[in-house]
């Protein structure tokens, strides 16, 4: 059976409490934890950098956290975030113009590459780097705001990425991003996702315990 994993996306959460809402998700099912790094450039919101990610580790936060950089990234801010706990970083292919480079930096100093897509994105650079990274994020929203609706043109996209991923037979996290909820998750991971990113659905639900454990049950039954 093909193992899902449920990654909040603390963009959602409350920042007052980022660290007990964190291991409260955890607590209540969650594999892994994404977070969201925005840099005001890249896209017009500015949300959390390396310390916060920093002070997580230190407090105890010792899941996989898969850091999702929508920044224009400087070898200083990936490295930051390499020093302070990451286990992934994913860079979005039209932030730099090093792309390859960075990737290697990542790979280099002991993390995981991921690379990520806009919706309109194309996936043609796929051919050229995929032998290097260890994660696919297919954005279904535009990114920098959270609670958007899905863009169901995006299942299409992740069929193609899917087979891509196949062909090359690597094992590498195929990852959607946006607008997933107890209504289309089944559609997302019948078109190939193994990995899903949720931020609102989870952190503004009353019971963690009870929300991702009605998305397990979506997922079982496929």
């Amino acid at each position: 059976m093909k193992k899902f994993l449920i990654a909040p996306s603390i963009l959602s959460a409350d920042f007052f409490r980022l660290g007990q809402e964190i291991q409260s998700v955890l607590d209540a099912g969650a594999d892994m934890i994404h977070f969201d790094v925005m840099d005001g450039f890249y896209v017009p919101n500015l949300t959390f950098g390396p310390l916060v990610l920093h002070a997580l580790r230190k407090n105890n936060i010792t899941a996989t956290i898969d850091v999702h950089l929508m920044a224009n990234p400087s070898d200083k801010l990936i490295m930051d975030f390499i020093y302070s706990g990451a286990d992934y970083i994913t860079l979005h292919v039209d932030s730099t113009n090093h792309l390859d480079q960075k990737i290697s930096l990542i790979k280099d100093n002991g993390c995981k590459a991921g690379i990520a897509f806009n919706p309109a994105t194309s996936i043609f650079c796929l051919d050229y780097i995929i032998e290097k990274i260890d994660l696919i994020l297919l954005m279904s929203v535009n990114p920098g705001l959270g609670g958007q609706k899905f863009i169901n043109s995006i299942l299409k996209k992740i069929v193609l990425v899917n087979k891509i991923i196949k062909k090359f037979n690597k094992r590498i996290l195929l990852q959607i991003d946006g607008g997933i909820n107890l209504k289309n998750i089944q559609d997302i991971a019948l078109a190939g996702a193994d990995t899903f990113v949720i931020g609102s659905s989870i952190f503004n639900s009353c019971n963690y315990v009870n929300i991702i454990s009605e998305f397990r049950k979506k997922l079982n039954l496929i």
